[in-house]
């Protein structure tokens, strides 16, 4: 079964009461057991049902077994953010004392949490370059995990999953990849050796910009020693779903970051067509980079679609002739990005990725504004850079709207 194929028929079938093709919206708050011994198993996890939302719903349910047959996983976990998927996935085996070792140009929603985290003996390292050699040097005794997003946002560096996994797996650590940017249609990290991955599912997984979500998915593959990760110990009886395990019965459950089921049923509308924009985008965002490259008006383009990008051969060999939808630009000043942005017409500056509409923004006055100088290098950040996410408009228009918008700078 291919990828479009699985993507409409995988681990999901028309609802069984009525045949409906499209899962139904269960808005509820709780659900009805026959007796108080089947509510009792089902909160013991000796019984699969739904016994309240905060803890699970058929809606949501839907779409957790769609993105773990996507990403080749033993189970998921829908949250109700992006950042509340990052959040719980690393908080679940940390404990006051351990350790991150991070990419430097991750998104600055996870960047900003990982710097909270200090205030609860939890320390961050980050790593300038997205190599193992150097990712190396920031490991200790107390390293906990390694996470790496599939494209950096915005940096768009390419890190080698399959070396990293290596790298993780030499220190016993698992390996923790953000595949936002990417998407389970151009690679599944799990199969590169990841041990767990989490989405904004708010970004391409939904499509149009409409909900907010995210989500984590195991591969059921790490083995958990209690020695290094005591937070598991209660939980090894289960397997390779001891991580999944612990999570679900304790911070997803007792922090409330449950999917909203109404995003759920978007977000599993949405994404339906997944294959077919991320083929769009991509296409699309070569071709932009493409163009923008040749404009004299344009310092500089990164994108690792480009020939001369530096992480060009990872990205070819990791995800094909598929490079994502973002790429970024530098026109000189902050004031021309500034009048850039304020010109262009279709594109439109909003703080997202993943929309159907080609979107822009200004990394460092907004996302990145609290920074210092060098964490915004680090991030590759700069005054005068714009990230650009390209959507399904004709790409000859968004051409045309940048041409326009860059003859007024």
């Amino acid at each position: 079964m291919k990828f479009t194929t699985k993507l409409l028929h995988g681990n999901v079938s028309p609802n069984a009461e009525t045949g409906a093709t499209t899962p139904p919206i269960y808005q509820s708050a709780a659900f009805y057991q026959q007796s108080a011994a089947a509510m009792e198993k089902i909160f013991s996890g000796k019984k699969p049902g739904f016994v309240y939302t905060r803890v699970n719903n058929p809606t949501i349910d839907y779409f957790e077994r769609r993105m773990t047959l996507l990403e080749g996983g033993v189970g998921s976990v829908a949250c109700s953010s992006g950042m509340a998927a990052v959040s719980l996935a690393v908080l679940n085996i940390l404990k006051s004392g351990d350790e991150i070792v991070s990419g430097s140009g991750i998104f600055g929603g996870t960047y900003s949490f990982f710097n909270g985290l200090s205030a609860y003996g939890i320390k961050t390292n980050y790593a300038q370059k997205s190599t193992t050699t150097c990712f190396e040097k920031y490991i200790t005794a107390n390293t906990r995990l390694i996470f790496l997003e599939t494209i950096g946002n915005p940096k768009l560096d390419v890190p080698d999953i399959k070396a990293f996994s290596q790298l993780a797996h030499k220190y016993h650590i698992p390996l923790i990849i953000d595949n936002t940017a990417a998407t389970p249609y151009l690679i599944q990290p799990l199969k590169h050796g990841a041990d767990i991955v989490v989405h904004s599912v708010s970004k391409f997984i939904d499509g149009g910009g409409n909900s907010i979500g995210g989500t984590i998915i195991d591969s059921g593959r790490f083995k958990w020693t209690e020695d290094k990760f005591p937070l598991i110990k209660n939980f090894t009886q289960y397997g390779p779903f001891c991580y999944l395990a612990k999570l679900r019965a304790g911070l997803f459950k007792d922090i409330g970051t449950c999917m909203a089921p109404l995003n759920a049923y978007l977000i599993n509308l949405g994404l339906d067509t997944l294959s077919l924009r991320m083929e769009r985008v991509c296409a699309s965002a070569n071709r932009l980079a493409s163009y923008l490259k040749n404009c004299s008006k344009i310092k500089a383009v990164n994108y690792p679609g480009l020939p001369e990008n530096p992480d060009h051969e990872t990205a070819k060999r990791q995800f094909g002739d598929k490079y994502g939808a973002i790429l970024t630009i530098r026109v000189g000043t902050k004031e021309k990005a500034f009048t850039l942005i304020d010109n262009l017409k279709y594109a439109l500056n909003a703080a997202n990725i993943g929309d159907s509409k080609t979107l822009v923004i200004h990394p460092a006055s907004t996302i990145y504004a609290a920074d210092t100088e060098e964490q915004k290098a680090n991030a590759g950040v700069y005054d005068d850079l714009i990230r650009i996410c390209v959507g399904l408009e004709d790409i000859e228009d968004i051409e045309e709207d940048f041409k326009q918008a860059l003859a007024k700078i």
